[in-house]
């Protein structure tokens, strides 16, 4: 592997971390007239200041720039960080009944129901901001979240988690969370990101029972989620497990097949190791021959009987660079890394908005960006693509050290 290529690579990464991402992010994300952050911001960055503000937005903020101030001692990440978590203690969490509400807005809730998907991310946000600072109101926030979640979530027939709850934890009659997702009790999505939180809460609270949980997401990945046919990932099921659909979202698979690595790893189980890892690159070869396009960009989904939409969503690029450079390290195959390089040399002739910063939400199949989607909004946000950066530079920097060095990659 060329070291040299290695370190442009890296290069990139940065430059683009450091010079593009924070800075913008930075600059726009302050609600300067109603405090917290805004909640939503046209691709030519018009600020709609009547937005509602939501809780996934809020909660990855927290994630975010207490990552970037781990990663980078930026004090300006480090002040973010500290202002998201004051923004989601104050406005969002309900101190009736414990929890997040979905969104508020002017200050009161505007849904207020415990979306099960946005309670995991605000442990993940907590676990790292705990990890910043050792606050330790900040973890008991966590593992009073965590208790929530076990209590009111967790399907103690069939394992698995259920998707939504009313504002008092009563599981809700309508299973679904978003308008774009089916109506279903159980969702891939939702389980990812409890296993995505628990592994990081695990890392600063090793609770016998967050092991049994965290251990058991594995599990149900391994059992349910994963088409042992195909390798791809089930979306949507009941509440006995039955899949709801055949559509393969490609984005989630190579997202999750390093997720999957990173919670056996955290976990330190060597039995369920023994499995995780020829899974999740056998996900990431699943990826590989059925969701690259020809330009080297992330087709988006499958509808499972072969066709494609062949949009390139902005955090499917950001996860499919770190997906694969995690299968590269795995397997010591360099073709995963000349994937992950002419994924990420895609980002930048396209994805990026060279005009207004940051990156375009999607593109079309003629990679023409969709102007109409919102550059901020409470599902945009610089989680994925700040994430893809701090692991590809800690990934990069690995592999420079590690035999695979030596080796000729062939780069288009």
């Amino acid at each position: 592997m060329n070291e040299q290529l290695i370190k442009l690579f890296r290069s990139h990464v940065r430059q683009e971390l450091n010079e593009h991402i924070i800075p913008f992010w930075l600059r726009h994300l302050i609600d300067e007239k109603n405090g917290g952050f805004i909640g939503w911001m046209s691709n030519d960055l018009v600020v709609d200041e009547n937005a509602a503000k939501g809780l996934i937005l809020n909660a990855r903020l927290l994630w975010t720039f207490s990552a970037l101030a781990r990663f980078s001692g930026e004090d300006r990440c480090l002040e973010m960080a500290h202002y998201a978590y004051q923004t989601l203690i104050r406005d969002f969490w309900d101190y009736r009944y414990g929890g997040a509400f979905w969104s508020i807005h002017k200050g009161k809730p505007q849904c207020a129901q415990k979306k099960i998907y946005g309670q995991a991310f605000l442990i993940y946000g907590l676990a790292e901001y705990f990890q910043l600072t050792e606050n330790p109101q900040c973890l008991a926030h966590a593992k009073e979240l965590f208790d929530l979640i076990e209590t009111s979530a967790w399907d103690k027939k069939k394992g698995g988690y259920f998707e939504v709850a009313e504002q008092d934890w009563t599981l809700s009659d309508k299973q679904q969370l978003s308008k774009e997702d089916l109506v279903a009790p159980k969702s891939m999505n939702t389980h990812l990101h409890i296993l995505e939180a628990y592994t990081n809460l695990y890392v600063v609270w090793k609770s016998p029972h967050l092991e049994r949980q965290l251990d058991h997401l594995l599990e149900i990945f391994c059992r349910h989620i994963v088409d042992p046919e195909t390798n791809h990932f089930r979306l949507f099921f009941d509440r006995d497990w039955k899949a709801l659909t055949g559509r393969i979202s490609f984005g989630h698979d190579i997202e999750g097949s390093w997720l999957l690595d990173r919670a056996a790893e955290i976990l330190n189980h060597p039995s369920r190791t023994e499995i995780i890892n020829p899974l999740s690159l056998r996900i990431a070869q699943a990826v590989l021959k059925k969701g690259m396009d020809y330009d080297f960009g992330l087709l988006y989904e499958s509808d499972g009987n072969g066709h494609i939409n062949a949009e390139k969503h902005f955090w499917c690029q950001a996860e499919a660079v770190v997906g694969f450079l995690n299968a590269c390290q795995k397997s010591g195959q360099t073709f995963y890394f000349d994937t992950a390089w002419n994924l990420w040399q895609f980002i930048e002739n396209y994805q990026i908005d060279k005009a207004n910063g940051e990156w375009f939400w999607k593109l079309d199949a003629e990679r023409r960006p969709d102007m109409s989607m919102p550059k901020i909004s409470e599902w945009k946000c610089p989680y994925h693509n700040s994430r893809a950066c701090i692991e590809s530079i800690q990934r990069l920097n690995e592999l420079l050290l590690s035999p695979l060095a030596k080796k000729e990659i062939s780069c288009r």
